[in-house]
């Protein structure tokens, strides 16, 4: 059965691990992964400064998510899930805690910078195309963004 909790900060280098192979899954370079791994990267502080949830499936690690609220914007910082869980309902299960984590904490919208790959699940889940964004990680790469009404 899936559940949802908060995570512990002593999981940090799980959590990133988790981000790390989730993000692998589309197959990206060795190089690149390299330079994605300081913005994957969850840390104690993070941790604090933001809303985290995990999912776990029967006592495993399987998903993580990530919002940051600035007045009535939230950011989705991370939703990551477990290769082997992809398309398990993990993913649309922290979206929703997501988007309700969101709602509860005074955000109107909810602005998603995506990878290339993942803008159908967004999509999917009723986001909508919002321009591009410049990347975190790699200079001179734009990723989507989307928006969500709450």
């Amino acid at each position: 059965m899936l559940t949802l909790r908060t995570p512990r900060y002593d999981e940090a280098a799980l959590l990133t691990e988790l981000c790390l192979r989730s993000k692998a899954v589309w197959g990206y370079a060795p190089e690149f992964m390299q330079a994605c791994r300081d913005e994957l990267t969850l840390t104690p502080e993070l941790m604090r400064s933001s809303h985290l949830q995990i999912a776990e499936l029967d006592g495993r690690l399987v998903g993580v998510a990530q919002v940051t609220v600035k007045g009535s914007v939230a950011d989705l910082d991370k939703l990551f899930i477990e290769p082997t869980q992809l398309r398990s309902g993990a993913g649309r299960t922290l979206f929703d805690w997501a988007k309700n984590t969101a709602r509860e904490a005074g955000a109107g919208m909810m602005v998603i910078e995506a990878d290339p790959d993942a803008v159908g699940f967004y999509r999917r889940m009723d986001a909508v195309d919002d321009g591009v964004a410049p990347s975190g990680s790699i200079p001179g790469r734009f990723i989507p963004r989307l928006k969500l009404v709450l």
